[in-house]
């Protein structure tokens, strides 16, 4: 088959189901009835070996207070389909051909790691997160026409025997611009803890919410609440129309003071929001932190919990900004993963710009509510697959049609990309995998679903010989992996580089396709060379 076909798409605003969907979801029920259990077993941290057995790669890392059972995808006290012994080690998973996940659009984790480097120093390797390096990056991908997803599956072999990269894409409408969202409500949460005060951290937040405040519409409205030792409301929820002054004034009062009660200006900012809750305008809270939380409750599922029903009542997702050069990387993550939200983090005056007036505007919008992705893997065609990443994403795999199972949240103008590393049967052929999305829409709430395929003849013949914006997925893929050596509870991805390598790729790509964040990316793998050495 020709190259055309390593990009299969579908688009939907209807929920109808390809036969080809139907086919692969009906081989999926047949999987989970022979003892599929809990969580995705395949994708946490392991390569997952379609004879039965796995590869040894150790489970990866998970944020403080997530108990035993949901890191198996199960409730707290009952058991995954993955058992151990007593001494831990994981033994008889079931076979498995399905990966499931919810869909997930931060990428706080690659800024952080960016503006690390800059200062001397290599990221910690549990703030590595490789789907929000892959995520930071323009994809593609065609766009549907209305809400919902189109699907893009296609892949490319790699230098190690058998072992391929398949890229799962996912990508919402275009962004029509600010004229044809509905009307916002934002509280903006801000951090004023003494920690703030380094330069980057509040002058960063000022400055940007001042631009912000000029560039939204009069019918839109916003609120401030600032916390410290204490929260307050600053500024209560106020349509901006002939307002915008006394908005500024609001901004511009911001100073530092004293310790970072996170879990208080949560709240408030919450409590704020519900009180100026707008019927149909989209509302958020917009937390700008830090994140050093060390005052009142400094543990995400606390806070969470204290909030539960204005999120879960009105819809209220939470949108994170991270700042500074120490960051509380994986409160902020949790904070927004559980808070139908999701992360970015920015180091400079032109990151900042960037977030408040461009990615930001973006997510006021939705396009899909709870949204998760199913891959099933052909067993005939596949021996191995790998996640790459989403790692704490994980959905049970008979969870993928249970609509009370939290997914992810996207807007308009978004594409996600899950990166699979595969390993194919020696001389297998025909069908490969079948990528479905899942999601609701966001004002009926009604369940649609769209799939695409891949065939394994369609894989192109050398990864490194494929279109330039999918060797750019595979670079920074690479490069998170790189960063997260050294911590034996992850092993190497298959065709992987030595960074000098791949920095020689990041540079050809960067002025192949002259896009300013691929040269960012070559100039932060040039800096993990140096420190590598």
């Amino acid at each position: 088959m020709g190259k055309d076909h390593t990009r299969a798409r579908a688009v939907t605003a209807h929920g109808r189901r390809p036969l080809a969907t139907m086919l692969a979801l009906t081989t999926a029920g047949a999987l989970l009835l022979t003892g599929c259990g809990g969580g995705d077993s395949s994708d946490h941290g392991r390569f997952s070996d379609r004879d039965g057995g796995t590869a040894d790669l150790p489970a990866p890392a998970y944020s403080s207070g997530t108990t035993e059972g949901e890191r198996n995808g199960v409730p707290d006290g009952e058991q995954s389909g993955e058992q151990q012994d007593d001494q831990g080690r994981e033994i008889a998973p079931p076979p498995d051909y399905l990966s499931t996940f919810a869909l997930d659009v931060d990428t706080a984790s690659y800024g952080y790691a960016r503006r690390t480097l800059a200062d001397g120093r290599l990221p910690d390797p549990a703030t590595v997160r490789p789907e929000e390096f892959v995520n930071s990056f323009r994809q593609d991908y065609e766009r549907p026409d209305g809400n919902g997803f189109s699907v893009t599956v296609d892949g490319a072999r790699t230098e190690d025997e058998d072992w391929s990269l398949v890229r799962v894409g996912l990508a919402t409408r275009a962004d029509e611009g600010d004229g044809e969202r509905p009307p916002t409500a934002l509280t903006f949460v801000i951090d004023v803890s003494g920690s703030m005060d380094e330069p980057g951290r509040l002058d960063l937040a000022r400055d940007s919410l001042d631009v912000m405040t000029d560039r939204l519409r009069d019918d839109d409205s916003v609120a401030l609440v600032t916390f410290s030792d204490e929260a307050e409301t600053v500024l209560p929820m106020t349509r901006l129309g002939d307002h915008r002054g006394r908005v500024h004034d609001a901004i511009d009062s911001l100073e530092p003071e004293a310790s970072t009660n996170l879990g208080a200006g949560v709240e408030t900012g919450y409590a704020t929001a519900t009180e100026g809750l707008r019927e149909g305008a989209t509302n958020r809270v917009v937390l700008v932190s830090d994140a050093l939380a060390n005052t009142g409750d400094t543990d995400a599922d606390t806070i969470l919990e204290r909030i539960a029903d204005n999120r879960r009542e009105h819809g209220i997702t939470l949108f994170g900004l991270g700042v500074g050069s120490d960051y509380g990387d994986a409160l902020m993550e949790r904070l927004a993963d559980k808070g139908d939200g999701h992360t970015t983090y920015v180091s400079d005056t032109e990151d900042a710009r960037e977030v408040f007036c461009e990615e930001l505007p973006r997510n006021i919008d939705l396009t899909a509510r709870d949204a998760k992705a199913q891959v099933a893997f052909d067993p005939e065609t596949v021996q191995q697959f790998r996640l790459i990443g989403y790692d704490n994403r994980q959905v049970a795999d008979e969870d993928f049609r249970d609509d009370r199972v939290d997914g992810g949240e996207v807007g308009p103008g978004h594409t996600v990309t899950a990166l699979y590393a595969v390993r194919t049967r020696p001389g297998g052929s025909g069908h490969l995998a079948t990528a479905s999305v899942r999601w609701l829409d966001p004002e009926t709430r009604t369940p649609h679903e769209e799939s695409g395929q891949l065939e394994a003849g369609s894989l192109d013949d050398d990864l490194w010989n494929s279109s330039d914006r999918f060797q750019v997925t595979a670079v920074a893929a690479y490069f998170a992996d790189a960063l997260r050596q050294g911590d034996n509870r992850w092993t190497r991805l298959p065709g992987s580089l030595p960074l000098p390598e791949l920095r020689s790729r990041a540079d050809e790509l960067a002025s192949d396709t002259g896009d300013r964040a691929v040269r960012e990316l070559a100039d932060a793998i040039e800096r993990a060379t140096g420190m590598r050495r």
